[in-house]
């Protein structure tokens, strides 16, 4: 379970979350909001990358104000605007994950790298991809670390068709499983997937 217990985040022009408290259980939940609402700085909240003003969250047996790192090792968080790892070669970086995450799946990634067709990208450097290919390599990433707590921030963005209906079916098992929890954020609700929990933010 991931645990927010009366969480309060602000921005100096607005809130985020107001005294919110929610129980995540494993399998599919969703954070859904209009443009500026708030939805990445939620996914950070979770990640731990951002601290909130008040209130706590618990991964399983961690609190992440007590452990701030051992909350962190159980997460994945990639912020797909994100520049960090360009000058490595896709292979590169997920071996980096593999090594980051006790959990790693290479099965699953071998599924992954096929079903987002990211065979031809993974001997380029992620510089070179384009926002949709990078955006795969997150969302392969992702789904293959095992991570206790897996972030997902609008995944469909700047996907084809074929790739979208891909990581559909990839979140529809995922929202069967009881051990992983995944949380999905987009401007729009994932169709007729069972969610676990649905913190809306609003237009």
């Amino acid at each position: 379970m991931l645990n927010l217990s009366n969480v309060f985040f602000a921005y100096p022009h607005c809130a985020v979350l107001r005294d919110f408290s929610a129980q995540l259980a494993p399998g599919v939940a969703m954070v859904l909001g209009g443009d500026g609402r708030g939805k990445t700085t939620v996914l950070e909240l979770l990640a731990g990358v951002l601290a909130p003003d008040a209130g706590r969250l618990q991964l399983g047996n961690v609190f992440l104000d007590e452990q701030p790192e051992a909350y962190r090792q159980q997460v994945f968080w990639k912020d797909p605007r994100s520049t960090a790892h360009d000058a490595l070669r896709v292979t590169d970086y997920l071996q980096s994950v593999q090594r980051a995450y006790p959990g790693f799946d290479e099965a699953l990634l071998t599924e992954m790298i096929e079903g987002l067709s990211l065979g031809p990208q993974l001997h380029k450097n992620l510089f070179m991809l384009s926002t949709g290919s990078k955006r795969k390599v997150w969302i392969a990433a992702a789904a293959a670390s095992g991570a206790q707590l897996t972030l997902l921030d609008g995944p469909f963005v700047s996907l084809d068709q074929a790739s979208i209906n891909f990581v559909l079916q990839v979140l529809t098992v995922a929202a069967k499983q009881s051990v992983r929890i995944w949380v999905v954020a987009d401007y729009v609700p994932l169709g007729d997937l069972a969610l676990t929990t649905l913190i809306n933010l609003g237009d």
